[in-house]
């Protein structure tokens, strides 16, 4: 038996196996009548899109569909988006598909109404207040993977396409209206997308729960999103049509976004700069730095480690912990290094600037300096 359950933390989440079929009802809950289905390429002909198409159509609410979105989406791709909302009258958006689809259809009811560049509201300090927040349109969010968890985020990751960094563009209301997780949409994806969307979900919760900031909510969700992790992705990987599985997994990536809320660490904020200069895959980029940035960090969240250890069923504390990550990365097939990923004579000065800047290095354990940072580029190059 899979599971399924209507839960309202931290937005209204529609969870179970065929709950795709309740597209239509959650626009009318969204206050949405003329929905454009934001996804990928990719996913623009599988069937599982014109599936959803097809209920859309149904349903009255019409049969709109934007796909011109990158793996790593960019403010072209914004723009584009937000041409096809205008002229075609929309009123809101479906937010179809994994972290680049979520994350551009969430930008496109953002910013659809706005008059400033989408780099004026950038997550620093209060920049989000300066967004007109009546001129932003529901969303409606249905993950096709499980991974990023960015279908229960405020935040959307853009690239900038002229400096090759990784912006986080932040507004209280990015937050969708509803989410679809229906676990059927994600027996269709690649094994190797299967891997690396999943150990997004446990890098969002091993740096959530692993940040010194101080948010109990999020410790206690994100140890028990590396659980979750730890025991289903195993199985996902290896039996795709595991919706027990699948069903966890797709628990494991909104617990692991709404943990982040604690911070972020290295392990982004090295992944963010080589996924923008190199278009890596950001979920198999994080697999790849993780034993580093833990071997990095060790003197700070090496008890902490300890108790996720003994929690998880893992022997021998933070070493423990550390030989579980480099079993699971051989396990799913994840590449050895930023080389075997592809990353071949990498602008290290570039990235070193890139991690500085990210401001994921500001939650990370032990604190970011262009001398320690420069020395952790150096073990993955």
């Amino acid at each position: 038996m899979t599971p399924k359950a209507n839960w309202s933390y931290p937005t209204a989440i529609r969870f179970g196996a065929g709950r795709i079929g309740e597209i239509a009802e959650a626009c009318a809950a969204a206050g949405i009548r003329k929905p454009l289905l934001v996804t990928d390429r990719g996913l623009a002909s599988l069937p599982i899109t014109a599936a959803t198409l097809d209920l859309l159509e149904q349903a009255g609410l019409g049969r709109a569909l934007f796909a011109d979105v990158d793996p790593n989406p960019n403010e072209m791709n914004l723009a584009a988006g937000i041409e096809a909302f205008r002229s075609g009258g929309h009123d809101g958006v479906i937010a179809f598909g994994g972290g680049s689809g979520l994350d551009l259809g969430k930008m496109v009811a953002f910013m659809a109404g706005q008059t400033r560049p989408v780099w004026d509201f950038e997550d620093i300090g209060d920049w989000w207040t300066r967004a007109d927040a009546d001129a932003i349109f529901p969303n409606v969010a249905v993950p096709t993977t499980a991974g990023t968890g960015s279908e229960v985020g405020r935040a959307s990751v853009l690239t900038n396409s002229e400096t090759h960094e990784k912006k986080i563009i932040f507004h209280p209301k990015v937050l969708p209206s509803v989410v679809i997780a229906d676990p059927e949409l994600t027996v269709g994806m690649p094994r190797a997308i299967t891997a690396g969307t999943g150990m997004d979900a446990f890098a969002h919760c091993l740096e959530a729960f692993c940040s010194p900031h101080y948010h109990p909510m999020s410790q206690g969700i994100a140890l028990e999103g590396m659980r979750l992790v730890k025991e289903n992705l195993p199985r996902a990987y290896a039996t795709p049509g595991d919706l027990e599985a699948r069903a966890h997994m797709m628990s494991a990536a909104m617990m692991g976004a709404t943990a982040f809320q604690k911070g972020l660490g290295a392990i982004h904020a090295i992944s963010h700069p080589v996924g923008a200069l190199y278009n890596t895959h950001h979920g198999t980029t994080n697999a790849v730095v993780m034993q580093p940035v833990l071997a990095f960090n060790r003197d700070a969240i090496v008890d902490r480690l300890a108790l996720a250890a003994a929690y998880l069923g893992i022997e021998g504390g933070f070493d423990g912990f550390y030989a579980f990550v480099g079993e699971l990365n051989a396990t799913l097939g994840i590449p050895e290094s930023l080389a075997a990923l592809g990353v071949t004579d990498p602008d290290r000065d570039a990235l070193l600037e890139g991690a500085l800047k990210d401001p994921s290095c500001g939650g990370n354990p032990i604190g970011m300096t262009r001398e320690n940072t420069s020395r952790l580029i150096d073990m993955l190059l």
